[in-house]
């Protein structure tokens, strides 16, 4: 690897795994949000590599009782050690911490994502090595679920509300970048919780802009 390939991992679940909502197909890297932000980083003089670590269904730090490793707390260190050096890592969590097996509120995920910004600082890199920077990004808000996943997300849109508050209130207190993925796009009417094509491109576009103007790029 170049040593001037500024390398960023994003963090993540479904959601920017690029599912399709109501389907179990995925949207190609240069139409999920990731790709789009890859490129524009890139088109602006950038040498970036984005790495996607996104696993279907993860939370912040809770288990799921049907799959094995949902819990985004575990192996997070490692997964930091294996693709440093990293300029950046992206967080884009919580959306699963409201499936109908939890009783969680906005502030108990938002406490989860604290924990995956210690894991990130105290990850056990190599020496010389800098800690990247983090980025919190508050996923859309959960409209009414529908479709395959309605059980799975029953009542989600009540029991999350006020995520991206209190995400960015922990982003200031843990001083991280932080963006509002609401601020640009809605979840899908489609299924209520995931993005279509047309909100990943929004959101690639919205995000290089973030990262271009708050971050060290």
């Amino acid at each position: 690897m170049a040593n001037n390939i500024k390398q960023i991992l994003v963090y993540s679940d479904s959601l920017t795994w690029g599912i399709i909502p109501n389907t179990r197909k995925r949207l190609p890297f240069e139409k999920r949000w990731t790709g789009v932000f890859e490129s524009a980083l890139n088109t602006r003089g950038n040498n970036v590599r984005v790495i996607e670590n996104c696993l279907n269904g993860r939370r912040t730090v809770w288990s799921d009782p049907y799959k094995e490793g949902r819990d985004g707390s575990q192996s997070l260190a490692q997964v930091i050690e294996m693709n440093s050096p990293l300029k950046l890592v992206i967080l884009m969590l919580g959306t699963n911490d409201f499936q109908c097996t939890h009783e969680n509120n906005a502030w108990l995920s938002a406490q989860g994502t604290v924990k995956l910004i210690n894991i990130i600082r105290q990850a056990p890199i190599e020496p010389g090595m800098l800690v990247p920077e983090i980025m919190i990004i508050a996923p859309p808000k959960i409209i009414k679920p529908k479709g395959v996943i309605s059980n799975k997300f029953k009542d989600s849109e009540n029991r999350s509300k006020g995520l991206a508050e209190e995400l960015e209130k922990i982003a200031k207190e843990n001083s991280v970048y932080y963006f509002d993925a609401g601020s640009v796009t809605e979840a899908s009417k489609v299924d209520g919780i995931h993005l279509d094509d047309e909100q990943h491109k929004k959101l690639g576009e919205a995000i290089s802009n973030a990262v271009s103007n708050s971050t060290p790029f």
